[in-house]
């Protein structure tokens, strides 16, 4: 059976997060990391690049060895991400290793604690999860480098609790992009439309959490819209599918859906069949938009991938990484299609 999250379950919610973090020891006890982070530091760094940046004497070598970490490459968002690391690190005179977890927190920090063993210049990484994350974080501190965060954040609870820093987190600003959706909704269906609203989410990761709160912020400017559920998409078509299937048939009031993911959207569109269920959110890839698809928004993950490189050849070169980059998102409304490699 899916997961449901209650809209005010905070227990169920707790209760996801430790089933998320797996055989990770992330340093967190409580279970209050995912809820609490996503109101606090959106970097996730518990020192940052105000602190000192180790630099493993593989950055003086004539192709440095950059380590990357990535969840998978099942969803497009990774395909072209890892095109981005690849084409900017041969361009810049980098080694640039790609390592692909299969969606596997333990299985990342393995891959992880291997390419450390080949002492790099700098650790790119895309967590799995938030919160075990921190471990992985911890791992590279450990060895002497550097890490540079990308797309998901370390849970900041987690960080501090594992005494492990990062250098920079660079991403989607996620809560504009919530906000940017959750307003066009409103012009799409009217300012005082009565809106019995779904959430297809992934409560086990920290950008996600703050769309879904950037975007609920925006629909409350409507007294007559309501969350009504919320259950978990787990970031893959199929597990968005299912569990969508499952919140309108318990719901059958729910007439707008907001997908905080590409796959969940993907999944979300599938699911609603012939009926007037509106489905908005982050983009699935290459998806027109319809009338029952009318707008979402894109971040750009091969562009991320060039953006790190370029930070860490940046700071190699004598400059200091902000800690925070938070990149603007692209709105797509009906008759559009996003472009390859511009998705959620």
């Amino acid at each position: 059976m899916r997961r449901s999250i209650a809209v005010t379950g905070l227990a169920l919610s707790a209760a996801l997060t430790l089933s998320a973090c797996g055989g990770l020891d992330t340093g967190v006890t409580s279970t209050s990391s995912t809820t609490s982070s996503a109101g606090g530091s959106a970097t996730g760094s518990a020192g940052g690049a105000g602190e000192s940046i180790p630099r493993p004497a593989a950055c003086d070598e004539d192709s440095p060895y950059i380590a990357v970490a990535l969840p998978n490459l099942t969803n497009p968002y990774y395909v072209a991400m890892k095109a981005g690391f690849e084409d900017a690190g041969t361009a810049a005179g980098y080694t640039v290793e790609v390592q692909i977890a299969g969606d596997d927190d333990a299985q990342q920090l393995g891959q992880v604690q291997a390419m450390l063993e080949k002492k790099p210049c700098a650790l790119a990484l895309n967590a799995v999860k938030s919160a075990p994350a921190a471990a992985i974080v911890k791992a590279a501190n450990d060895a002497g480098v550097p890490v540079f965060t990308v797309n998901v954040t370390v849970d900041p609870d987690a960080l501090t609790s594992q005494g492990a820093t990062i250098v920079q987190y660079l991403g989607a600003d996620n809560a504009a992009g919530g906000t940017q959706v959750g307003e066009q909704v409103l012009k799409d269906l009217g300012a005082d439309a009565t809106l019995n609203i779904g959430f297809i989410t992934e409560p086990d990761e920290v950008p996600v959490v703050i769309r879904d709160e950037g975007f609920e912020k925006a629909v409350s400017a409507d007294a007559n819209a309501k969350v009504v559920a919320k259950v978990d998409g787990n970031v893959k078509p199929d597990d968005s599918l299912a569990a969508t299937a499952e919140l309108l048939q318990g719901n059958p009031d729910v007439n707008v859906l907001f997908a905080s993911t590409g796959p969940a959207a993907y999944g979300a569109l599938q699911a609603i069949g012939g009926t007037d269920v509106k489905v908005y959110g982050f983009c699935a890839a290459d998806e027109p938009l319809t009338d029952a698809y009318p707008a979402c928004v894109a971040q750009e993950p091969n562009d991320y991938g060039k953006r790190v490189v370029e930070q860490i050849k940046g700071w190699l070169g004598g400059a200091t990484p902000e800690p925070e980059i938070l990149r603007p998102l692209k709105l797509f409304v009906k008759g559009q299609t996003p472009a390859a490699g511009e998705v959620g």
